[in-house]
């Protein structure tokens, strides 16, 4: 940190312009920014499910799940589009009343925020105005502009599905026409319905008519065997007997015969399809037995009337005539009922036939119901897609209802002074951080590595000084160093015991490195002069009180016993001449002569900031550099290093100021402390 503040206090020029300017241009932003008030609403997405479900029969079903969006498709995004769409905003900016604020739509589209809330149906809108009633105003334009938008788009969707679905519904509801009418062709020429209770009435129908056939033939053969015997013992057959009873040429008794043998068929036929107590069965069972009757009436009246073998047979059943009668009724019977097997056998015939077509009409059956389904089950489909059209149209663009109608705070929402406060002190922050970087990586804080590579003879360390003017008085915690500061210069050989006290630039301690090291020489012994050798400045006399009109004196004034002072005052004019023509060398000579000293001290100007430092090093070429720590810059440095070197001065040491101590110092009393113990 303490880093951090030496480094910025470098720079605190340039730091304070850079921040008036950040301030400057704050101010000016808040006073010129326009004034800008945002009303607020809501809107919200309703279901947009319908509740339409239709069945397709052999294709399933149609629920109100399989149209609207895909998982993919956000509703609240589409609906952002089309309240953000240019079509929409134009509408909006045709009705404004500061359109001619905003020549083009891209500027206008920038009062408009829209942001869907996700895991919701809700819609926020945020519009700006230069007064509140502007922005409110606004916002009811660009509701109703979008609902009214929402209303052209769903009539537009809506004509085109049907327009669509209209003549794929007219193709499907004639292919379904037709489609039915082969299968109730199909059914009527086949008499097809159910085949499996079709099957079981042939296979039942088939029982009972064989059965009844194999009745009727067992009594045809009775019958006929009963003729026979008959035959044999009247020694007739039966055309004999009918002629001798003159029946042969009898037509009624004919056409009641062969009555009698259609009736009997019929007869079979019904009770195979209906139970003895039908009105059917019955009917036909009165009907036959009449018939019955009347043949036996012919019978018996032609046996009566007529005369057999010469002789009239009167003798009841035993007689001739009797058996004659039984024989041709036994005739007709048989005859009867042999047509009855007849007629059954080709009915069997016939239902066998049907029996072994079945599967095939089966299969043809089945195959003509399942197009017919399917093209039903299109046509279905079809059919709930333009009932669906309208469900889909509401479902792609819903009535958006208003959840929060338009409001506007009365506090304008731009510009935000604290916003712009915000941004100025990080903008102040920022670029004062970018500055201090950018000119401390030009010109950067001496390091130690930027001194290695010079060699000195003598390299000592000074802590910081509590008092930045410590005057003629050592500090406690920094004469110990001072005195092995003085130690060390004593052994360096000088020339002429003169030594050039110098630094880079202003505030290093040169000053104060100059009477810190006067004061331990003496304490050490020596007799020591010191001469303030800014010419500008004189800031070595300031310190020490030496502020009359004073020119280089030839005579030092006496600071204390065995340290002498030669002060001077600031100067202007050509001072590098009083230098150069051997003024300043003869003062100090003379200066010099007066008394015998040990050492002499030049406090001089910083090397980088004047030129006559560097001219000193030929009258006094042993130079002790000194160096702060957290204020001495590299380019500085070097620049008054290589400047001393082109003059061919000595370094004699490096003095580093400033240091940080950490080690306690080792307490100890004075002398005269120790005296008055």
């Amino acid at each position: 940190m303490e880093k951090i503040t030496t480094v910025a206090s470098r720079h605190w020029k340039y730091l304070i312009i850079l921040n008036l300017l950040v301030l400057v241009a704050t101010v000016g932003k808040i006073a010129v920014s326009r004034k800008v008030w945002t009303a607020n609403a809501q809107l919200i997405l309703p279901n947009t499910t319908g509740n339409l479900d239709a069945s397709l029969g052999t294709l399933g079903t149609l629920q109100n799940g399989d149209s609207g969006f895909s998982p993919q498709v956000n509703p609240l995004k589409v609906q952002t589009s089309i309240l953000t769409s240019d079509a929409l905003l134009e509408q909006v900016r045709v009705n404004d009343p500061e359109k001619s604020q905003f020549p083009t739509l891209s500027k206008y589209k920038q009062l408009f925020d829209v942001s869907p809330q996700e895991q919701s149906t809700l819609i926020s809108l945020a519009v700006n105005g230069s007064s509140p009633e502007v922005a409110r105003q606004r916002a009811i334009a660009l509701i109703q502009q979008y609902q009214q938008r929402l209303n052209e788009l769903r009539q537009t969707d809506r004509l085109s599905r049907k327009q669509f679905s209209q003549k794929e519904l007219e193709r499907s509801r004639q292919s379904l026409a037709q489609a039915q009418i082969q299968l109730a062709q199909f059914k009527e020429s086949t008499g097809l319905i159910n085949s499996e209770e079709q099957t079981k009435g042939i296979v039942t129908t088939l029982t009972t008519l064989t059965t009844a056939q194999a009745q009727a033939q067992a009594q045809a053969q009775a019958n006929e065997n009963r003729v026979r015997t008959l035959a044999t013992r009247l020694s007739l057959t039966p055309v004999q007997a009918i002629q001798s009873l003159g029946l042969g040429e009898n037509q009624d008794y004919q056409f009641v015969r062969n009555k009698l043998a259609e009736v009997d068929a019929t007869l079979v036929q019904t009770q195979v399809n209906y139970t003895e107590d039908h009105p059917r069965v019955q009917s036909l069972l009165s009907e036959r037995n009449e018939l019955q009757r009347q043949i036996q009436g012919y019978i018996t009246q032609a046996s009566a009337t007529n005369t057999v073998d010469g002789t009239v047979d009167t003798t009841g059943s035993e007689g001739r005539a009797t058996l004659i009668q039984q024989m041709i009724l036994a005739e007709g019977e048989a005859s009867s009922q042999q047509r009855q097997a007849e007629q059954l056998q080709s009915q069997i015939e016939k239902l066998n036939k049907d029996l072994k077509s079945l599967p095939a009409n089966q299969a043809r059956l089945l195959e003509l119901e399942r197009q017919s389904d399917v093209v039903e089950g299109v046509y279905k489909g079809l059919l709930a897609q333009v009932n669906q059209s309208s469900i889909d149209a509401f479902n792609v663009y819903p009535n958006v209802q208003v959840l929060d109608p338009p409001t506007v705070d009365l506090k304008p929402s731009s510009p935000k002074v604290s916003l712009t406060v915000i941004s100025a002190l990080m903008a102040s922050v920022l670029g004062s951080i970018a500055l201090v970087l950018f000119l401390e990586g030009r010109n950067p804080l001496l390091s130690p590595k930027d001194l290695q590579a010079i060699k000195f003879p003598l390299v000592a360390g000074l802590p910081r000084l509590k008092h930045s003017k410590m005057g003629l008085r050592l500090e406690s915690e920094t004469d110990v160093e001072f005195q092995l500061l003085a130690s060390a210069i004593s052994l360096q050989p000088l020339k002429d015991r003169r030594l050039l006290v110098t630094s880079a630039i202003v505030g290093e301690g040169k000053t104060t490195v100059t009477l810190g090291l006067a004061r331990a020489l003496v304490d050490l012994g020596f007799r020591v002069l010191v001469v303030d050798g800014d010419f500008r400045q004189a800031g070595l006399s300031r310190s020490l009180g030496y502020t009359q009109d004073l020119s280089i004196v030839e005579q030092p004034v006496q600071l204390q016993q065995n340290l002498d002072f030669i002060p001077t005052l600031p100067k202007q004019g050509k001072i590098v001449e009083m230098v150069t023509r051997g003024r300043f060398k003869q003062s100090l000579a003379a200066a010099q002569s007066a008394k015998n000293y040990d050492y002499v001290l030049i406090d001089s100007a910083p090397v980088s900031q004047t030129s006559e430092t560097a001219l000193m090093t030929a009258i006094i070429p042993n130079v002790l550099f000194i160096v702060r720590s957290g204020v001495s810059d590299r380019d500085s440095v070097t620049h008054s290093l290589n400047q001393l070197a082109q003059h061919n001065a000595k370094i004699v040491g490096l003095v580093v100021n400033g240091l940080e101590t950490r080690a306690r110092s080792y307490p100890y009393r004075s002398h005269s402390s120790l005296v008055k113990s």
